[in-house]
């Protein structure tokens, strides 16, 4: 038996408006991402920077292409986060720290892409720590944009947004 933590991702309701169906499908495009990121940059490193550096800029461009997507679906006139304002304008703050954040992890990965590309082709011990702890952040706080996200479809939908799968 499941408990409403565990309601399955998949789950939709009849009134799941076009914008929720993209945005779910968007929240799991995401976090695809997110793990393609974590798995080149979980790969060693060690005398063999060049590929592991690759790996890891191919990831943040792909990442970055599909938060352009994410961003594209929610934000703007028509876009998700316009339709739960309409629905539930109580949320106004809670949509504006969300697009807030939008702002920031678009900061963060330009930040992170720059950092990559200035990786010595021998980087030492110290650079790929420091690349590693960078990456990090941005993919926390990608975690914790997804759990707000979450949170505010929740506020005015009572969903599970759900896009882990």
């Amino acid at each position: 038996m499941l408990n409403d933590l565990e309601t399955p991702a998949t789950e939709t309701t009849g009134s799941d408006s076009e914008l929720m169906r993209l945005a779910r499908a968007q929240r799991a495009d995401l976090r695809k991402a997110m793990i393609d990121l974590e798995r080149s940059l979980a790969r060693p490193a060690p005398g063999r920077v060049e590929q592991w550096s690759d790996a890891i800029h191919e990831a943040l461009v792909a990442l970055a292409a599909t938060f352009e997507r994410h961003i594209a679906v929610t934000e703007g006139d028509s876009g998700f986060l316009a339709e739960i304002a309409e629905h539930s304008p109580r949320l106004i703050n809670a949509i504006e720290r969300l697009s807030a954040e939008h702002d920031r992890i678009r900061q963060e990965l330009s930040s992170t892409l720059a950092h990559i590309r200035r990786l010595p082709p021998r980087a030492d011990d110290n650079d790929i720590a420091q690349l590693r702890d960078h990456v990090t952040v941005l993919v926390t706080d990608l975690v914790r944009h997804r759990q707000h996200g979450a949170d505010l479809v929740w506020e005015a939908h009572a969903v599970d947004i759900g896009g882990w799968e």
